[in-house]
């Protein structure tokens, strides 16, 4: 259920796979997935163990979370339980392949994989978080108005969106594509999303130490949407 994201310094993957969907899938196919860390975002960790995400209601209903482009499925994991059913999303079906397999020995009563396009899926109901990492900066920049659209869509009235904003800088070319923090909001905004917080990533890997900041947004009433072809309108 999930769309990963090349890192910065994967020049020859770049050039051996072709961006997009298609390539995506020859990335898991042929296990050239540098980006998979091998475990859950430590982000994401410190999120679960922060106490600050919802975890079920008092008619005892599960919230619900899209992880969309999640890979090998760590970090749908690592959120899942408490309360909370996590559904991860990929392209390929190769990754959600090796995430069901890497998750066998958990509870797979609290999680869910799928292998679907994010831009297509239709799922049943409306998600009341979403997760996105790495995700948003493997689009070009010309498809962030489409993504925002989406994740309109696939979250409920009043959701949360939860972005660990990978901010790279100085590529020629991508996946992952320059990103900045204003990137998000000219396209979230729009759409009623407000920011609610946004925190330098403390316990980033790495090799992505002082490049990752984490922003939690709420989805508030919308004062303009998106057209099918990914333009700002007023709503009436």
């Amino acid at each position: 259920m999930s769309s990963s994201v090349v890192h910065g310094c994967n020049k020859p993957l770049i050039d051996r796979f072709t961006v997009g969907a298609d390539g995506w899938r020859r990335c898991w196919e042929e296990g050239v997935t540098p980006w998979d860390l091998g475990q859950p975002t430590p982000a994401v960790v410190d999120l679960v163990n922060s106490g600050t995400l919802p975890g079920g209601d008092h008619d005892g209903r599960a919230t619900t979370v899209l992880v969309p482009g999640c890979g090998a499925g760590h970090d749908v994991v690592a959120l899942s339980g408490a309360g909370r059913f996590v559904v991860g999303l990929d392209i390929s079906e190769a990754a959600i392949h090796k995430a069901t397999q890497r998750a066998a020995a958990a509870d797979g009563n609290s999680f869910d994989f799928v292998a679907a396009d994010f831009f297509t899926w239709e799922p049943p109901d409306k998600f009341d978080i979403i997760f996105d990492y790495t995700f948003f900066c493997a689009f070009e920049p010309s498809m962030r108005p489409a993504w925002a659209k989406r994740i309109a869509e696939l979250l409920k009235q009043d959701g949360e969106l939860i972005t660990l904003m990978y901010l790279a800088e100085g590529q020629e070319a991508g996946p992952p594509f320059n990103t900045a923090v204003v990137d998000y909001e000219e396209v979230l905004n729009p759409l009623g999303f407000v920011m609610n917080s946004i925190q330098d990533n403390e316990v980033a890997v790495q090799s992505r130490k002082g490049m990752e900041k984490m922003a939690r947004w709420k989805r508030m009433a919308n004062p303009t949407s998106l057209n099918s072809a990914g333009e700002t309108q007023t709503s009436p």
